[in-house]
């Protein structure tokens, strides 16, 4: 941020020494002032003291955040960081690292680890756009999706109705429990009736097949049918699919690219993308699925979402410096 210049308001030392030298003519005196003296000084002496550049106290330069200094990242080590499992903990909640600890499951599954299908995307995304904390988001999806529960399908939500759905929410302790089941019951009966071929479809390609694999028709064939699923919902449903419908991407929706930024990477989803593409042979994508698009995207994917979840959890210092150059994963 450039240097704010000093306030013109402030005077000028030679000016206030000339001031303070003023005082009456002597008695006796023949000069005469042709003009009445407007400014005549006060017959009790001034006690104003002239300032010196001493006395002007000296302003601290503003820093914004983003000029404080940082570590600087390699952006490379960065991404492989985001896609390896060490960074996991970063973008997770306490209590759903405490939950993964508790139960002692590598095949628990849970928002920040697991790939779901686009029907327990779409499941996610309302819930998530709940005014909701995060964590609370994502205890709910864990009780949802994990035993005794297991609501991953139209037919297991319609088969158990409401009142299981709530009691799951209950036990999730989360809040906006009857609103949320009743939505999820509306979601299994909006899937059945308008977006799959059946109650046991979960990809969703019917929406596909209608809007000829338009992104924006597919959203607003969403919006119209999904209770509870507005923009928020739309763009967080956006950001995961698009690793399963290449229509939407590149996709980033503002508050992953602030997350991004924060991390030091692209704030685009355009150059993002590039950036990936770039540096593809230098990337640890094995664990990947898929031909090398399909890669592509779930890496970018996984990315995003590990850098909106570095955000939400104020981690971003700490992940910029794990991927700073003379670290010890070097």
């Amino acid at each position: 941020m450039p240097t704010k210049k000093a306030d013109a308001s402030v005077a000028k030392p030679e000016q206030e020494e000339t001031d303070s030298k003023k005082h009456d003519i002597p008695k006796g005196s023949t000069k005469v002032n042709s003009k009445p003296d407007s400014k005549k000084p006060s017959a009790i002496p001034s006690k104003r003291k002239a300032k010196t550049n001493n006395d002007v106290p000296a302003k601290a330069p503003r820093r914004s955040a983003r000029s404080a200094a940082q570590v600087q990242p390699d952006l490379v080590r960065l991404i492989n960081y985001l896609l390896s499992p060490n960074s996991l903990d970063s973008c997770r909640p306490k209590d759903e690292i405490e939950d993964v600890k508790n139960r002692g499951r590598s095949d628990l599954r849970t928002y920040s680890s697991s790939t779901f299908s686009p029907f327990e995307e779409l499941m996610c995304a309302v819930i998530l756009s709940r005014p909701i904390s995060h964590g609370l988001g994502l205890r709910s999806i864990r009780t949802l999706f994990n035993e005794p529960y297991l609501f991953t399908t139209p037919k297991r939500i319609r088969n158990a109705g409401f009142e299981p759905v709530r009691k799951a929410l209950d036990e999730a302790r989360t809040q906006h429990r009857q609103k949320t089941a009743e939505e999820m019951v509306l979601l299994a009966d909006a899937v059945v009736d308008h977006f799959g071929d059946g109650d046991e479809d979960v990809s969703l390609e019917r929406v596909r097949r209608e809007c000829d694999h338009d992104w924006e028709k597919e959203k607003e064939m969403l919006k119209k049918y999904v209770k509870g699923l507005g923009k928020t919902g739309l763009d967080i449903f956006g950001r995961r699919v698009q690793a399963r419908w290449p229509e939407s991407y590149p996709f980033a929706d503002q508050r992953t690219l602030s997350g991004l930024q924060k991390l030091g990477l692209p704030d685009n989803a355009e150059e993002l993308k590039k950036l990936l593409e770039n540096h593809w042979t230098e990337l640890n994508v094995e664990g990947f699925e898929g031909n090398e698009d399909e890669q592509k995207r779930r890496v970018f994917v996984q990315v995003l979402e590990r850098a909106v979840g570095v955000d939400l959890e104020g981690n971003a210092d700490a992940v910029r410096a794990e991927a700073a150059p003379g670290t010890k994963n070097d």
